[in-house]
């Protein structure tokens, strides 16, 4: 006589992972087993458990990783391009989000930087910190035209409050004063306030002929560098190097081997 009344009324007050479980339990017979307390905490875990997914999704399509599918856990230790474990697996941990702490990625194209950000980024997902993927060329486009229409204020306090900023692609061409001005805005707003991960082509020793005024690239690089990791990737490209594996496995499936 209670089980309708009472799914009605977990749904209505939203309580959808518990009104899912209550209802399952009623159809075991084993159920019946159960105390009250037991009954209870098994309602409020499926409640929890979906909450977190939801709160996972919702997470990971507001982060709009370029690489949607990246992960920690399948991340080659084994390829040579100076990766340094012990650093990932701190950095996996997420402790760096949490103390507003800023990540900084080097290396030659295809070594894998924006991949290794996105792995990050989704595992800052998973801890319930909210991410935004950004390539700064196409980020300084966005706000060029949010000037125009109307909508700069709303994508500047986007990238300002977001636990974790991803800022893909530094360089190598030279900023325009605008451009200058809007990333000393933002780092100025994050700093020790919120944490930055930046990839780069160039070696931080060049970032200053990036700026291309003196000033500014002390106010802003004095910002971004101070409390930043470093990650200093090096070895031959990992897009080449997967191209000729998936070449081989295709010749080898050809030739049936």
């Amino acid at each position: 006589m209670l089980q309708h009344p009472t799914l009605d009324q977990l749904r209505h007050l939203k309580l959808h992972g518990m009104a899912r479980a209550f209802a399952e339990l009623s159809d075991n017979p084993q159920a019946d087993e159960l105390d009250h307390a037991q009954w209870l905490a098994l309602l409020l875990d499926r409640e929890e458990a979906e909450r977190s997914d939801r709160r996972l999704t919702y997470r990971l399509r507001n982060a709009r990783l370029r690489h949607a599918d990246a992960a920690i856990e399948d991340i080659d230790t084994h390829s040579p391009r100076r990766l340094d474990k012990a650093l990932i697996q701190q950095l996996a941990r997420g402790r760096w989000i949490a103390a507003k702490q800023n990540l900084i990625i080097t290396g030659p194209c295809g070594i894998g930087k924006s991949w290794l950000a996105c792995a990050l980024g989704q595992m800052a997902c998973r801890q319930d910190f909210s991410v935004l993927y950004k390539r700064l060329p196409r980020l300084f486009a966005e706000l060029e035209m949010g000037r125009a229409d109307g909508r700069y204020a709303r994508l500047f306090s986007a990238l300002v409050r977001t636990n974790l900023l991803i800022l893909d692609d530094w360089g190598p061409e030279r900023l325009t004063a605008e451009q200058r001005r809007d990333l000393l805005e933002i780092v100025e707003d994050r700093y020790q306030n919120a944490a930055t991960l930046i990839t780069s082509q160039l070696p931080l020793q060049k970032w200053h002929q990036v700026v291309d005024e003196p000033t500014f690239a002390d106010a802003i690089l004095d910002r971004i560098v101070h409390n930043a990791h470093r990650l200093e990737l090096d070895g031959p490209s990992m897009r080449k190097t997967m191209a000729a594996k998936n070449g081989a496995s295709t010749i080898d499936q050809t030739q049936g081997k």
